[in-house]
């Protein structure tokens, strides 16, 4: 592998890869509004030499795959293009500030994404068509949603290895949270809001719930590894009453071997009891989706070549859990073995001042391009 991935090495362009990076957080691409930036990057590989698939998964949403090396892929670098809705569209682009670029989309996940793109653009560059590896390159839409644009992918295609390029600053995660999705609603008495003694607030009544279910030990954040966030909170919008309905959404993201229906009854079996203390509550309870966990273990074909990579770059390699949603939940439920490893920090991630390191996605790039030539 050393002498090839040094060549790749050598022909992976910082400039190339921040002028790629650069225009992707020039182009607004939240989910369902993904054909502009799909445009760009399908123009930029087609240019370099490569046929560029499209996977349709809706009208003007398609996912883009290339592939290299003979015969199908053994691991595939997949990186989604749509990013949350902007928090201020005159700020959403790049800004630069040393090495840290900021932008929405910059760690979730543009700057994976641009590595991807130029890791691809080196391993062509430095390799005759007979070197290169039997890899492909994925660039979805849809993740920030439901996952459409993997799901579309999956239809056709179930290499043995992908690589997603979610922000972990650059740690590998062979492990991954599970995620549940618990939706709630409340109904009370609508009245006019000067004689609130003559209806039932569904407000009061949803706040009460999710105190008391936040209370529950089942979620106390210094014991307990559950991980549970109140998302969204809406109520009729009628001016000057007692409203007469409340929906909330919980996010919760569980340990690997935490089984999300086994949660699913927990939650049941607490609010069956809520009524005890909220009169005259009247709640219903949904689970709209639902994704398990999984570990990978460190025991595989791609941590020895980290263990090895890692050093070169001057890098400290950590392996642990990813603790968010992605696509890698997906993929591992369709047979695949997914590694989830970018740079940027998911901390930074669907908020204002989300940020990326430079170095860190220019040592993405060289980890992916080391990924790809590892197999060989």
């Amino acid at each position: 592998m050393s002498g090839r991935l040094e060549k790749v090495w050598r022909t992976i362009d910082p400039q190339r890869l921040k002028r790629t990076l650069l225009d992707m957080l020039q182009i607004y691409s939240p989910s369902g509004k993904e054909e502009d930036i799909q445009l760009y990057l399908e123009d930029l590989l087609s240019r370099a030499g490569f046929s560029v698939e499209r996977q349709v998964v809706e009208e003007d949403r398609y996912n883009l795959r290339v592939t290299m090396g003979p015969g199908e892929p053994w691991l595939y670098l997949v990186g989604h293009v749509d990013t949350v809705p902007a928090w201020d569209l005159d700020e959403f682009g790049p800004q630069q500030e040393g090495d840290i670029i900021r932008g929405l989309g910059s760690a979730d996940m543009k700057g994976g994404c641009a590595a991807m793109v130029e890791a691809w653009l080196a391993l062509a560059g430095a390799l005759d068509p007979a070197e290169r590896p039997s890899v492909g390159l994925l660039l979805v839409v849809g993740e920030e949603e439901n996952g459409d644009g993997s799901a579309v992918f999956l239809q056709s295609c179930r290499p043995p290895w992908v690589v997603i390029g979610e922000p972990t600053s650059l740690t590998a995660k062979f492990a991954h949270y599970g995620y549940l999705e618990a939706g709630f609603v409340t109904r009370g008495l609508r009245s006019h809001s000067s004689l609130p003694e003559l209806g039932h607030n569904a407000v009061e009544s949803m706040l009460r719930v999710l105190l008391l279910l936040g209370n529950d030990p089942l979620f106390d954040r210094a014991k307990s590894e559950i991980v549970y966030s109140i998302r969204e909170m809406r109520s009729s919008q009628a001016g000057f009453v007692v409203p007469d309905r409340c929906e909330s959404w919980i996010d919760l993201h569980l340990p690997p071997a935490h089984d999300p229906a086994a949660l699913q009854d927990d939650i049941r079996r607490i609010v069956a009891g809520l009524g005890k203390s909220i009169p005259g509550l009247d709640l219903d309870v949904t689970f709209d989706f639902a994704s398990a966990g999984y570990s990978l273990g460190t025991d595989n074909r791609l941590t020895p070549i980290l263990r090895e990579v890692y050093p070169r770059l001057g890098l400290s390699l950590q392996m642990d859990a990813f603790r968010s949603h992605s696509d890698g939940n997906l993929f591992f439920a369709a047979g695949i073995q997914p590694l989830i490893l970018g740079p940027g920090a998911l901390e930074t991630a669907h908020t204002p001042d989300e940020r990326v390191v430079f170095e860190e996605v220019t040592c993405a790039a060289r980890i992916y391009a080391a990924l790809c030539l590892g197999r060989c």
